[in-house]
């Protein structure tokens, strides 16, 4: 009983001494400052300690972030168009190759034969039209015969290109300059016409498809920035640069395919790897910036307060102004409207300050307490008024 009788005393002692504190340096002081000189307020030159920073300049930019996919700049499975029995590779698996190298060689022993034959052939007709023409020249030859013996030779000359082209279908070559991947059949194998052999891919640049709401269509643009991070190479960014945009938008999740080309000269990055993708819509370079805890949210209205110098001496004062915000970062919101590049704006104390209220600027996380009021002097400097030490000097300079 007598424990409960001591917690329940100790409990109202804390909750007296909360209210007091609250009263004494949250209250009082407010009352005093909306009472004004004369009426019970602050005394005269009284200068509400609060913090304060320079507006900073920087690059705006206005970004959205989506998920994508990497993919090869050209990519192509290589296959055969004539079923036949690999005879040999002319490649290492994982290397690069050449465009028009020789890739894939097959058994084209009985087709070699055959060309050989229409060889033959050709020259048999083509002897044959000489005697054609000389009968005729004689006059102991028909134009009939001479005709014959013209179309035996496009005939024969037919059949060569036609063993030709077949003999070519049985050397893979490559289409363009790669690494080929690993291959899928080995020598003495016989395929099938289209069974996949090995994958050729060119990854010394790389394509990124990924989507974005239709809502930014208007503000897509071909040439706009984008940078990607996958996981397999951390706290790395990518950067590339958008160049084509679908023109048809995705109905099922109403989105816009977009594609980027990314740089990948040392080949850090790999097709099929999961990015994240960052698109720069757009940039201002000289955009004013100011904490985030600067902000006062009036409804639907943004408000500040700004440090006022009002020189010969004078205390500071502050001025309630209305802003309009643009895009945001960690930490600080773009002011498009209300603010100058020299402007100086108070970040903590808002609540303890009115508009037009004089104010001392302190160091920021300086402890209030060892404020003096304007034109007192401090302990070992009678005499002479203090200046209170400034958080930052405005200046124009980028954050």
């Amino acid at each position: 009983m007598l424990r409960s009788f001591i917690a329940v005393l100790v409990v109202l002692a804390a909750a007296a001494g909360g209210g007091w504190a609250y009263w004494t340096y949250v209250m009082v002081p407010q009352q005093q400052g909306a009472a004004g000189p004369g009426r019970g307020g602050p005394p005269a030159g009284f200068a509400m300690p609060v913090e304060a920073a320079p507006v900073t300049i920087a690059t705006a930019q206005r970004q959205i972030q989506a998920i994508g996919t990497l993919r090869s700049n050209e990519s192509v499975v290589i296959r055969p168009e004539i079923a036949g029995r690999v005879a040999g590779f002319n490649f290492a698996e994982g290397q690069r190759v050449q465009r028009g190298q020789v890739l894939v060689q097959f058994d084209a022993s009985v087709e070699r034969a055959e060309l050989a034959q229409a060889e033959a052939a050709a020259s048999l007709a083509r002897s044959n039209y000489q005697r054609a023409v000389e009968l005729e020249r004689r006059g102991a030859g028909t134009q009939r015969a001479l005709d014959e013996a013209q179309a035996q030779i496009r005939t024969a000359t037919a059949a060569i290109e036609l063993r030709k082209a077949r003999l070519e279908k049985f050397q893979l070559t490559a289409p363009f300059d790669g690494v080929v991947g690993l291959r899928k059949v080995s020598v003495g194998d016989f395929v099938n016409s289209g069974q996949e052999i090995v994958n050729l891919e060119q990854i010394d640049t790389l394509k990124v498809d990924f989507r974005v709401p239709e809502l930014f269509l208007p503000a897509l643009k071909t040439g706009q920035r984008v940078e990607i991070a996958v996981d397999a190479h951390a706290g790395r960014g990518f950067a590339g640069e958008l160049y084509a945009i679908d023109p048809a938008v995705d109905v099922a999740g109403r989105a816009v395919v977009i594609r980027a080309r990314i740089a990948n000269a040392d080949e850090a990055l790999r097709p099929g790897l999961f990015a994240r993708v960052t698109l720069t819509l757009a940039e201002r370079p000289q955009a004013l910036f100011v904490p985030e805890q600067a902000i006062i949210p009036q409804g639907d209205r943004h408000t500040l307060f700004k440090v006022v110098d009002n020189g010969d001496g004078k205390p500071k004062t502050v001025k309630l102004t209305t802003v309009k915000l643009g895009e945001r970062r960690p930490g600080a919101v773009e002011i498009l409207e209300g603010l100058a590049r020299d402007d100086v704006v108070v970040t903590a104390g808002v609540l303890k300050i009115r508009d037009g209220m004089p104010v001392q600027v302190m160091p920021a996380g300086g402890p209030p307490q060892g404020a003096q009021p304007q034109g007192s002097s401090p302990a070992g400097a009678p005499g002479q008024p203090q200046r209170p030490p400034q958080a930052a000097a405005p200046n124009g300079r980028s954050g």
